[in-house]
This record gives structure tokens, C-alpha cells and sequence, in this order.
């Protein structure tokens, strides 16, 4: 009997998350330069950090020998400020993913269910089977969420439902109208995670408030980002927004120093850089014409997506994927959510996006 064979069955049969190549490795894979391969996979911000959020992190390394603040007070505080909020209804996470492992381990126990939608986000039956819980996964609906599955699917047992909006792999979005009349329907002793990792890149018409819907469900925790349009990825820093009871539990079993010093500083300063999120939107907006008039012509099929990427169908996914890797473009093959002619492409700089279409177009050939 191995020490590894005592571990819990449902630790046993994970399978970790697999993140989308490094540029590095696969460099040393082909004898490509660095500088010459495009990373499209991980659905990056392009332009990196803002300047004033770089500078603010370069500053804050004159801190890097102590602990930091294990509360993030001038991050929460700028937070609250920014969506109205109290203090008291924010938990801080090392980006968004540890904001759901703290949820899944803070409310599910051994046994207890959660419901999400097939092609949502790979993190939530992981984060779900960790703690020995239950994957209750309702049918894809146009490559999305169905909101009436997913409510008839909530059981005695369930203690999560995880929305993603928009979603990622798949881009798909959910009005603001649809996700409210499902919190009418949900039971209150269950915690329903809008994760909006994405909603930066939501177009003014189509861009709602679920942080105002906290004071009306109280069952309800919003989950953002500023690994995304914000650039701090390589510095990790998420939040959720929820109830003070629900926030005051995560709070418990958050790990006290989840947000290094870099990265408090770094998000800060990027909350009050309006303009640069604001240029990476509509950068967002014409690459996403740019690949989609690509894919046009290219006779592919592609889901609309509300996302900082797109997800298209050619043919042999794992086939199409390695003709880019060997032209050194990174994309995100997407089998592993059953969708294996699927790849997933992030959004880059108009340069990065004409090297994809032409390394595609070979590729298809």
C-alpha cells in the first residue's frame, strides 16, 4: 500500500487542467525563436498590462521581502468603491479560478452537487470533484447554457450551479433578462457563480448589472477577472462579489496571502485605467471582425462569440492544430470538452490575427 493509493478516490481520479501551450515550450519543441511564435490560446490581453498598472507594479516590488496585505484593504476599497459595494461583500482570489475553488470548498461537501452546462468552463467539475462532490452537467443548447435545464436539473443535494457569461470555450451569452428570471427560480439555500470573466468585452447594448442583483439574491456571487481585459494573467488577481454572509465563509477558508503585493498594487492601478480597457475592447471588436470575414471566406463555421475569443470548426481539430504549431501559432484545441473539430482562438494584435489566417489557410490546404 503506496502513500499515493491513500488518497481519496476523488483525488485519484482527477485529471488536471490543462492550460494552453507556452510560447517557450514550444520553441524548444520546434527551434522556433520566441519572438517569432503568436500565442493565440490562452485568451490573453494583447497589449499586455496597462503603463499605469506596469508602473504601479515595478513600484511595489520595493515591498516584495514582506508579507502583503492579507486583506487587499486598498484593492477591496478601490472595488467597492468602483460597484457600490460594502468592504464586507468582497473576497479576493489569485484570478478568478481560486474565487471558485474557494466557493466549492467553502459550501460543498462530500456528496453535494453542483450544476453547470455541457462546453461550460473545465474548472467547475474539477473544482466540484476535489472536494468529493457530485457533476450534474445539463445539455448544451446552441452551444450554451439552457437555463431551464439547468434549473429542473437542481436536486435536494445540490449546492452550486455555475453560469458562465459569456461562456468560454464557446463565447456563447445569456441576456441580463434570461440570467434574472433564473435566479427568480432557483432555491435560496442554493449559491448560484455568475462567472463574468469575460463581461469587459460585452458591447454597451447587451451589458447589464449583476452586482446591483446581490441585494435582491442573496444565494448569488458574481465572479470577475483582471487577468483578461485588465492584463494581469501573469499576476493572477480575481474577485467575486456576493453576500456578506457568503463572503465572510470564503473569507474563512481563503488563503490569507492569495494576493501578492505586485499583483494588489497592479490591480488598482488598473481599475482606474478606463482608457486602456477601453482601446483592448475595441481591439477585441475589429480582430473579432478580422478573424470571423476570414473564416467567411474560408467556408468554416464558427460561434458567435461575446468573448475576447472565438471558437471555429476545422474539420480534424488536432490535425489543423499541430500544421499552426509547426508554423509556430498557438491556438486552443478543444477536445477535451467534446468538441474535438473545434479550436478556440483568442483575439490578438492585427498583425498576430494575419498570421493566424494565413498559417490557417495553409493549414486547411
Amino acid at each position: 500500500m503506496s502513500v499515493a493509493s491513500r488518497a481519496p478516490a476523488h483525488i485519484r481520479s482527477l485529471s488536471p487542467y490543462q492550460p494552453g501551450k507556452p510560447v517557450s515550450e514550444l520553441a524548444r519543441e520546434t527551434g522556433i525563436p520566441e519572438a517569432n511564435i503568436v500565442k493565440l490560446a490562452s485568451n490573453e490581453n494583447p497589449f499586455g498590462m496597462s503603463p499605469k498598472a506596469r508602473e504601479a507594479a515595478a513600484a511595489a516590488l520595493e515591498e516584495g521581502a514582506r508579507y502583503p496585505d492579507g486583506n487587499a484593504y486598498a484593492l477591496k476599497a478601490a472595488l467597492a468603491k468602483k460597484y457600490g459595494v460594502d468592504i464586507s461583500q468582497l473576497v479576493i482570489g489569485n484570478g478568478s479560478n481560486d474565487v471558485l475553488e474557494i466557493a466549492t470548498q467553502t459550501f460543498l461537501s462530500p456528496g453535494d452537487a453542483t450544476v453547470f452546462a455541457q462546453y461550460s468552463f473545465a474548472v467547475y467539475p474539477l473544482a466540484t470533484l476535489a472536494r468529493g462532490g457530485r457533476c450534474i452537467q445539463t445539455p448544451a443548447k446552441h452551444y450554451g447554457h439552457d437555463l431551464d435545464a439547468m434549473a429542473a436539473a437542481i436536486d435536494d443535494a445540490t449546492r452550486i450551479v455555475f453560469i458562465a457569461n459569456p461562456n468560454n470555450p464557446t463565447g456563447t451569452f445569456l441576456s441580463g433578462g434570461e440570467i434574472e428570471a433564473f435566479l427568480a427560480r432557483v432555491p435560496q439555500d442554493v449559491l448560484v457563480v455568475l462567472d463574468e470573466a469575460y463581461t469587459e468585452f460585452l458591447p454597451t447594448e447587451k451589458r447589464y448589472d449583476a452586482i446591483a442583483w446581490v441585494a435582491r439574491f442573496p444565494n448569488l456571487l458574481v465572479s470577475r477577472t483582471l487577468c483578461k481585459a485588465y492584463g494581469l494573467a501573469g499576476l493572477r488577481l480575481g474577485y467575486a462579489v456576493a453576500h456578506p454572509d457568503v463572503a465572510g465563509l470564503m473569507n474563512r477558508v481563503r488563503q490569507p496571502f492569495n494576493a501578492s503585493v505586485v499583483a494588489q498594487a497592479a490591480a488598482v492601478a488598473a481599475l482606474e485605467d478606463g482608457d486602456f480597457v477601453r482601446k483592448v475592447a475595441e481591439n477585441n471588436r475589429q480582430g473579432m471582425a478580422q478573424l470571423t470575414a476570414a473564416f467567411i471566406e474560408l467556408g468554416l463555421e464558427w460561434i458567435p462569440s461575446f468573448g475576447n475569443f472565438v471558437t471555429v470548426r476545422v474539420g480534424d481539430g488536432a490535425q489543423v492544430n499541430r500544421a499552426l504549431l509547426d508554423q509556430g501559432v498557438i491556438v486552443r484545441p478543444i477536445a477535451g470538452y467534446g468538441l474535438p473539430e473545434w479550436l478556440r482562438v483568442s483575439i490578438g494584435l492585427p498583425a498576430e490575427n494575419v498570421r493566424f489566417i494565413a498559417a490557417l489557410r495553409r493549414a486547411l490546404t
